[in-house]
């Protein structure tokens, strides 16, 4: 698809350092080896060293210099990151022998390297579950200091030539944040417009999603969307975000004539935003799956360093897919 090609090589215009924390795991490899030769990014596969190395040889890229292998058991940031680890958790109870463990754990250790400023970003979750991965990046690297909260979004690809003219969108919050409030709402919908300005290079029109359109229905959950949309329109008047809308008026111009007439953003919107992490998980999957799109994510915002996560049915080109948004997103 043109646009992850585009992604690919807006990445590729500035390589990051980016540590995957699966290293042994063939998709992840194969990945992190497409990656490298297409010139995205240097990366750190984290793992048993003879399993990477192995893992490498089949993938036909076992002396590339941009490819190190990082095994906690031996790496000399190992005893660094237990350090850090201690101090960072010692408040939560964690002894000096606890930390030394965690540090030998691969989600932790390649969260620490981000952190110790060892690498830009890191990927995990291709056999790690979300909630796992998510933590340790919570934990270790932790949120932005100007963000309100953490959450997550899909770039969703859509096939090209679309009848809609759209090439991609964002969907947020489709994998972490389950019953936002109002503030939440508006939060995650700045940060998305955000992430697809910087991702997807194009503006941003930001719809909040509902089952009513202006008005349509009465009930607390609608409330809770419109109330989001008067903080946008008091706090971001220069954002262009409206609700609340029912999907079909966001994305379709002739009910947007119907339905949101004056609306700035009903019928061409690229950002949607939905209300609660039900809504977002079965949207985001249905488009993939019946609609096909292309799903990349979810992608973490709000941490004060890039880390993402993978799905357990992830393919090699997610993976290489998924590095080139750490990548950008690290020198946002």
């Amino acid at each position: 698809m043109t646009v992850l090609r585009d992604l690919r090589d807006r990445a590729a215009a500035r390589p990051a350092h980016i540590v995957l924390s699966e290293g042994s795991d063939p998709r992840v490899v194969a990945g992190a080896v497409a990656a490298v030769r297409s010139g995205i990014a240097r990366v750190t596969l984290v793992g048993q060293e003879d399993e990477v190395a192995a893992a490498l040889v089949v993938a036909g890229s076992p002396n590339n210099p941009a490819i190190t292998i990082a095994d906690p058991a031996t790496s000399k940031f190992t005893a660094e990151a237990a350090a850090t680890y201690y101090e960072l958790r010692k408040h939560k109870g964690v002894t000096a022998e606890i930390a030394e463990q965690q540090a030998h754990d691969p989600l932790i250790f390649s969260a620490m390297m981000v952190r110790m400023g060892r690498a830009d970003g890191t990927v995990g979750g291709a056999v790690a579950t979300t909630s796992d991965t998510v933590r340790a990046a919570l934990q270790i690297i932790g949120k932005a200091k100007d963000a309100p909260l953490v959450s997550s979004f899909f770039i969703m690809a859509l096939p090209e030539n679309h009848p809609s003219g759209r090439a991609a969108m964002i969907f947020g919050d489709s994998g972490l944040v389950i019953d936002p409030t109002s503030e939440e709402l508006a939060a995650i919908a700045v940060t998305s417009a955000a992430s697809c300005a910087q991702l997807l290079a194009i503006e941003p029109h930001v719809a909040l999603l509902s089952f009513s359109t202006m008005g349509s229905a009465r009930h607390e959950k609608v409330t809770k969307v419109t109330d989001a949309v008067a903080l946008l329109k008091t706090r971001h008047p220069d954002l262009k975000a409206d609700g609340e809308l029912q999907f079909d008026a966001a994305f379709v111009p002739s009910v947007a004539a119907t339905k949101a007439p004056g609306s700035p953003v009903a019928g061409h919107a690229n950002v949607m935003i939905f209300p609660n992490l039900d809504a977002g998980n079965i949207g985001y999957k249905i488009a993939q799956r019946i609609g096909g799109c292309e799903a990349i994510g979810p992608v973490l915002q709000g941490l004060a360093k890039p880390a993402n996560d993978l799905s357990r049915g992830c393919v090699a080109e997610d993976v290489t897919n998924m590095i080139a948004v750490t990548v950008l997103q690290a020198f946002a």
